[in-house]
Order: structure tokens, then C-alpha cells, then sequence
């Protein structure tokens, strides 16, 4: 049987909002709302935050995750990727413990999550064996085939024809391939794909669409959620009941 991590991360230096990662979502910090969502995810077998904050460490301990390892500093930073906390972790499990066969990334950025959608994720996953990792989507309100930039010119072009002729943008949004952002719910990654390549999605990503979900960046963005949360107590029993 496979055995499938989840992986938080949960860096300390936000800049946008000091402390976001800790900053209080209702009535939980916002780290909070992602590990209680993985206690109720069956297929998930360990939960682990990747963090370089003691503070942050011991609060995650709290709820019920575990933190084996602190993050380096140098890859802790603004400019820190996905990649680099993702095979600093597989390097640590590799060396101390064993490596998993997946990892369900789960950023705490996106906290309004069903854990029985993870669940479903992951099992998609598993039965597809083609793929070389799983991306969380949402399908944009407009397609992107419908948006411009602006040329060195000046003039607006289409993004994706580059032609400064725009009148067919103004065609019904139906004539337009739907086009998906991609949004924090979950990732799947392969361990043996990240060790084979240095890659994490890799070039075959398997597209797990959900519904429309809000991500935090700043305070309006909490704000905006905790709107969204006194209206609809069911976003936060599904996960904290």
C-alpha cells in the first residue's frame, strides 16, 4: 500500500501580512484550518508542516501535525520555491525515516477546503497511471483566449495570437475554449517522479477540477473569507465538527 504525506508549509516571513500563516481566520489560525481539513482526509497517513519557525512549530504540534524538521533559512525566503521545501522535506524523510510514495501538497493559503475532496484527489491520482503529477484548477469566469497585453507599441494584442486586430475577442464567450486557473487545494506529487527528474508536476499534470475557491494574499483577502464564513457555517463544520 502506498503511503501518502501530507506537506504544509507554513514559512514565518510574510511580508504582505506579518505572520500570516498564524494570523487568526475566525476563530483558528490559518495553518489550522489545512491541518484540521487533513485529519479528516482518510487516505492521508501522516501529517507533516515543513516550517522555519520554532513558534510556528510548536502551535502546529498543537493541532495535531508533526514538525520532525525545521526549514533552512536560505530556503525560507520571498523568492523560495515549491521545489525547494518539497525535496528539503524528502531529503530529510529519506535520510532519518523513509520517503512516501506521494505527496499531497496542501497550502494553508487555501483554507475553505472539503476534506472529501482531497480524498477523491488522491484516489484519482492512484488510479491513473499516466500522469506525472496532480494540479487543483478552477475554471476562470471569462476564458484567457479573451484577454490582452499591452505591446511594446503600445497597443493592446491578444495574448495567446499576439494580433492587435481584436474584434474577434468580442465574440460570445461560448465560441472561446474554456481556459482554468490553477488554485491551492491540493497537489499530488510522485516521489519517485521529483527523484527521477529534479521536477515536481513534471509535463504530463493531471488537471483535478474543483469549484471556485478563495486564497489568501492579503487582509482583504481575510477579511473577504471571514465574510464568507459568517454566512455559511458549513464551511467551517466540515472541517472543525
Amino acid at each position: 500500500m502506498s503511503q501518502v504525506i501530507a506537506l504544509i508549509p507554513a514559512r514565518s516571513g510574510s511580508k504582505g501580512v506579518i505572520d500570516k500563516n498564524i494570523k487568526r481566520l475566525g476563530e483558528f489560525p490559518l495553518v489550522q484550518w489545512s491541518i484540521e481539513a487533513c485529519k479528516k482526509v482518510t487516505k492521508i497517513d501522516r501529517i507533516i508542516v515543513s516550517t522555519d519557525s520554532t513558534k510556528y512549530r510548536d502551535l502546529c504540534i498543537k493541532f495535531g501535525a508533526e514538525v520532525p524538521f525545521l526549514r533552512p533559512k536560505n530556503i525560507s525566503g520571498d523568492l523560495s520555491t515549491d521545489t525547494d521545501f518539497i525535496i528539503h522535506a524528502l531529503d530529510w524523510l529519506k535520510e532519518n525515516e523513509s520517503e512516501p510514495d506521494l505527496i499531497a501538497h496542501i497550502r494553508p493559503t487555501t483554507p475553505l477546503r472539503d476534506p472529501s475532496v482531497i480524498d477523491q484527489a488522491i484516489e484519482a491520482f492512484k488510479s491513473s497511471k499516466e500522469f506525472t503529477s496532480l494540479r487543483s484548477v478552477h475554471q476562470m469566469a471569462e476564458s484567457a483566449y479573451k484577454n490582452f497585453e499591452i505591446s511594446d507599441s503600445g497597443n493592446l494584442v491578444s495574448v495567446f495570437t499576439k494580433n492587435s486586430a481584436l474584434d474577434a475577442s468580442n465574440n460570445a464567450r461560448q465560441s472561446f475554449q474554456d481556459t482554468f486557473v490553477p488554485n491551492g487545494y491540493i497537489d499530488i506529487l510522485s516521489t519517485r517522479y521529483i527523484r527521477e527528474t529534479g521536477n515536481i508536476h513534471g509535463n504530463n499534470v493531471m488537471p483535478y477540477i474543483t469549484k471556485v475557491v478563495s486564497e489568501i494574499d492579503n487582509d482583504f483577502d481575510f477579511q473577504y473569507i471571514e465574510y464568507q464564513l459568517t454566512s455559511n457555517k458549513h464551511l467551517i463544520n466540515r472541517i472543525f465538527n
